[in-house]
C-alpha cells in the first residue's frame, strides 16, 4: 500500500477534513484527521496499520499501549495484527494515568499507538506514565504523523502528512474571517 493509496482510504472515509480547526494545542490548522472515521471500519483499519504493522514486526515489543480516546482502536488493531497485548491511558481530571487494573511489568518494551501525532502531547504524557510503572517505551505507531518537531522516540507511521499550523493569534484563516472555525479533537483546555 502507498501513501497515495493511505490518502485515498482517508479520503473515501471522511476523515480528511479542510476547513478552520482549533487542535487540542490552542493551535489552528486548515486540515484535519480524523481518524475515526477511518477506525469505525475494521477492514479499512486493518488494511492501513497493516503498513505500521511492517515497520515494527521486527522490534523487541510485550505490550501495545495507546492513549485514549484515539489510541484505543489503534492499540488494539495492532496488538491483534503483532499477537501482543494492548491496552490504554486515559485521563482523569486532565491528567493521564494507568487505570482499569492494566499493569505495567518492570522491563516491558512498549510502543504507544495513536491514531495522529501532532504535537506529540499525548504521546509524551502516556510514556511518561508507562516509564514511571517500569516500562521502557520504544517508539509510538500510528497512522497519520503530521509533526515536524523531535518528540523524543522514533515515529512508525502509515503515511507522514503536512499540514500547516498556524498559532492563533497569526492564523491567516483568523484574519479572513470567512470559514468558522471548529474544535473537533477530545482533550479539554486546561
Amino acid at each position: 500500500m502507498t501513501n497515495v493509496d493511505v490518502i485515498n482510504i482517508l479520503r473515501d472515509c471522511d476523515a480528511l477534513l479542510e476547513g478552520h480547526f482549533l487542535l487540542s494545542s490552542g493551535k489552528h490548522s486548515n486540515r484535519y484527521v480524523q481518524c475515526a472515521k477511518v477506525l469505525r471500519y475494521p477492514d479499512k483499519a486493518a488494511q492501513v496499520l497493516s503498513i505500521v504493522v511492517e515497520k515494527i514486526k521486527d522490534l523487541d515489543i510485550d505490550l501495545v499501549v495507546g492513549p485514549a480516546m484515539g489510541g484505543v482502536v489503534v492499540s488494539y488493531e495492532l496488538g491483534r495484527q503483532l499477537g501482543k497485548e494492548a491496552i490504554f491511558t486515559e485521563r482523569k481530571n486532565n491528567v493521564m494515568e494507568l487505570r482499569r487494573g492494566f499493569e505495567i511489568k518492570p522491563g516491558s518494551k512498549i510502543i504507544i499507538a495513536e491514531d495522529v501525532v501532532t504535537t506529540g502531547k499525548s504521546t509524551k504524557e502516556t510514556k511518561k506514565v508507562l516509564e514511571k510503572l517500569g516500562g521502557e517505551v520504544i517508539g509510538v505507531a500510528c497512522i497519520a504523523n503530521r509533526t515536524s518537531e523531535d518528540i523524543g522516540m522514533p515515529i512508525y507511521s502509515a503515511i507522514d502528512i503536512d499540514i500547516k499550523v498556524y498559532d492563533a493569534e497569526n492564523c491567516p484563516l483568523c484574519k479572513e474571517g470567512k470559514i468558522e472555525l471548529v474544535k473537533p479533537g477530545s482533550r479539554e483546555f486546561k
